[in-house]
């Protein structure tokens, strides 16, 4: 099986649905050079005409010819390659207005490849795995506590392996799984090397690896939702996404990039002093954006989030006041953050399933109170992709890295 090597330039630079036109430009550029043989050619050409088919999702050998300027012949002799090889599959026919036979269609096929994505959390996995449109196959959540020991990695693999069963496919078929972790990780995604949540610094992804025979990586999970983010909008270009889950988390796009910075540790807004006589955080410091605008600080112990947001819905007093003072400090911390890097801001995480317009109005006019500017209504935008954004992120760096490859 061909492994897919995630560099981290790809997810640096993840824009997510994938050019066509920039690689149309890059095939032809590279069919230009002197050096290219013929077997490259028929290469270059059979994944132009691959990645045609993905972007298009159903076209006719028609439409191929004439939009990638390649003969009938050329293009006849790559779909029956891709199909035999099990990258394509005739789709019944086009759609036309046009009295006549109409055209065989074609499609890729979305399982040819699959990649898995498992965010770790301190109780529980969530794992999903998704084909190569990025989209749900299956998702499973199982309980188990995290610990920094070989029965723990064990177990974690034994469930994923598990899970993989149930979906019945072969393992060939595996790109990679991503696992989604709460802290800062190395730039080759191997080793976390700030890991306070779960008291994990130090672990590499060896020591879990090990139990698997697929490609893993480490991608830390602000990044992970903001990758998914990516991938449901693609003419995102730049933009701050905050990920309000059970912990703080955010990322920094821009030119659809995710920055990490010279330490890889930008947008670590959580440990952020707001308050320096406030709540301790579990950095060891006071008073932190994470002690007052994750879920944890939100919610009391064993509290339903569920729960929670109807009562505020149904405007009970007691749970109004909570999540109006939630707001309110999360309008100051927008604001501070925006004056600093003047884009839109996307809310995301597990909480972004709970707001609604009622509440981007609330944040907006509590801002316009704080801020010297006159600020567009329109720069904070509810996440696209509220539900298992983490995990989806986690898996979506193998597919990008599969549609990436060239040579099919």
């Amino acid at each position: 099986m061909k492994s897919y090597k995630l560099h981290n330039s790809f997810l640096d630079n993840l824009v997510i649905k994938y050019n066509f036109v920039k690689c149309f430009y890059k095939m032809r550029a590279v069919i230009m050079k002197k050096s290219i043989t013929p077997n490259q050619i028929k290469q270059n050409n059979r994944s132009l005409i691959y990645h045609y088919i993905y972007n298009n999702r159903k076209v006719s050998q028609q439409d191929i010819s004439y939009n990638l300027r390649l003969s009938r012949p050329t293009v006849t002799t790559n779909l029956t390659a891709l199909e035999e090889n099990g990258l394509i599959r005739k789709d019944g026919q086009m759609d036309t207005e046009f009295v006549g036979r109409k055209a065989s269609a074609y499609s890729i096929v979305a399982d040819y490849r699959i990649s898995i994505g498992v965010e770790i959390l301190k109780k529980e996995i969530k794992m999903i795995a998704v084909n190569l449109y990025g989209e749900k196959i299956s998702h499973m959540v199982s309980a188990i506590t995290f610990a920094y020991d070989e029965s723990y990695f064990k177990t974690l693999c034994d469930t994923i392996l598990e899970f993989k069963n149930t979906l019945k496919i072969e393992d060939q078929q595996i790109l990679g799984i991503g696992f989604a972790v709460q802290g800062l990780v190395s730039p080759d995604k191997q080793t976390i090397v700030y890991g306070k949540i779960l008291s994990c610094t130090g672990l590499t992804i060896t020591e879990i690896s090990q139990y698997l025979p697929f490609p893993c990586c480490f991608i830390h999970d602000a990044d992970s939702a903001a990758i998914s983010e990516l991938w449901v909008s693609p003419e995102l270009t730049d933009a701050f996404y905050l990920s309000l889950s059970k912990h703080l988390g955010a990322a920094i796009i821009s030119q659809g990039q995710i920055l990490s910075g010279k330490h890889g540790h930008s947008s670590t807004i959580e440990h952020i002093r707001m308050q320096p006589n406030g709540a301790p955080c579990y950095c060891g410091q006071r008073g932190c954006m994470e002690t007052l605008l994750s879920m944890t600080s939100l919610l009391t112990e064993n509290e339903d989030a569920e729960e929670f947001f109807q009562k505020v819905r149904q405007k009970e007093p007691a749970f109004m006041e909570r999540w109006n003072t939630f707001l309110i400090n999360l309008a100051s911390s927008i604001n501070m953050l925006h004056l600093v890097y003047d884009t839109d801001f996307i809310l995301g995480g597990y909480l972004a399933q709970y707001l609604c317009r009622q509440d981007l109005d609330f944040l907006h006019e509590r801002i316009q109170e704080m801020t010297p500017f006159s600020e567009s209504h329109d720069f904070l935008l509810i996440s696209k992709m509220p539900k298992h954004n983490i995990s989806i992120g986690a898996a979506l760096p193998y597919i990008q890295a599969f549609l990436n490859d060239s040579i099919l």
